[in-house]
């Protein structure tokens, strides 16, 4: 069965500014030969510390940025390779939810235009009528009413604005909803009532999410899967409740146990050393120089194998 979204070996370079009038060029890599598919309906997780590459990957996914190498095809079109009409014409089958509720949504405009203009941009065959009658209905289906519609963003609380903009990335009807930390900016209980929003949406619409977050708890409640990245490489992948329960990768151990516990006798004991190294360890284990069980095998990269049913992890002693 053809996976909605498939991404394979996705590689994504940036160019560092000049210091000196004739020094070389150089860049740094963002992401280092990603692969992953989500099937239809699925809710798939992207774990890992700021900086590890999440953002980009959600950019290039949605071809917003164009990958330095590597395919993200969607539906069975690989995005790349669409020209400029026929990549407007796919946007309609993917969204995003940005993190940021207050700075996503426009503030000279009202609610109806916010919600309205993914449809305005990518079905112009809709009418005003009907497109009307679509931002009630998508207003409705976050939980907010018609009155909603004639208000500015200034009128609402945070998780009113998330809930405003979940329901402008459900306006063209997807397949597919990037959440790039759609809860970080939000009260712990509004948090919960967005969550909750999200997976019955997924539940009524059939929705795949591509659920993109820090916080390990939240992906916990979510997900299906889960993806572990460390400095722009997956380095552990399987089964959301696996993962939880047997991490085989250092790094997964050590974010595991970086989660606050109240009981004293379970807090974990295995933490990362340092901070991330991007041009650390060249050609070996990226992770080496903070892992504690580092060994001279460490000095070659490990390859993403599956360690259990359903179960990969990049590590030689997983």
């Amino acid at each position: 069965m053809t996976p909605l979204l498939e991404v394979t070996d996705l590689k994504r370079d940036y160019a560092l500014p000049r210091r000196r009038l004739f020094e070389r060029p150089g860049s740094v890599r963002a992401l280092h030969g990603v692969s992953f598919a989500v099937a239809a309906g699925e809710s798939f997780g992207i774990v890992g510390e700021s900086g590890c590459g999440k953002s980009t990957l959600a950019r290039a996914v949605l071809a917003l940025e164009h990958p330095t190498s590597g395919t993200v095809r969607l539906l069975g079109h690989d995005l790349s390779t669409l020209r400029p009409r026929a990549l407007k014409a796919m946007r309609r089958h993917m969204s995003m939810v940005f993190q940021d509720p207050y700075g996503s949504l426009d503030p000279r405009h009202r609610i109806a235009r916010i919600v309205a203009e993914p449809m305005a941009s990518l079905m112009p065959e809709v009418g005003r009528a009907e497109r009307a009658e679509r931002v009630r209905e998508a207003l409705s289906e976050v939980g907010l009413g018609a009155a909603a519609a004639g208000r500015y963003p200034h009128e609402f609380s945070g998780g009113q604005r998330q809930r405003v903009a979940i329901a402008r990335a459900l306006i063209t009807r997807p397949e597919l909803v990037v959440a790039d930390e759609p809860v970080s900016a939000l009260d712990v209980s509004v948090q919960a009532q967005v969550l909750n929003l999200m997976l019955d949406l997924r539940e009524r619409l059939g929705l795949s999410y591509l659920f993109i977050s820090h916080d390990l708890s939240v992906v916990r409640c979510v997900t299906d899967r889960v993806a572990v990245m460390y400095l722009g490489r997956i380095v552990e992948t399987g089964p959301t409740a696996e993962i939880f329960a047997r991490p085989r990768h250092p790094y997964t151990q050590a974010l595991l146990d970086a989660v606050p516990c109240p009981d004293p006798l379970r807090r974990g004991h295995r933490h990362a050393r340092g901070e991330p190294a991007p041009g650390g360890s060249p050609g070996g284990c990226p992770y080496a120089p903070r892992c504690p069980r580092a060994a001279p095998a460490c000095a070659q990269a490990p390859a993403l194998l599956e360690k259990a049913p359903g179960q990969a992890a990049a590590c030689h002693f997983a």
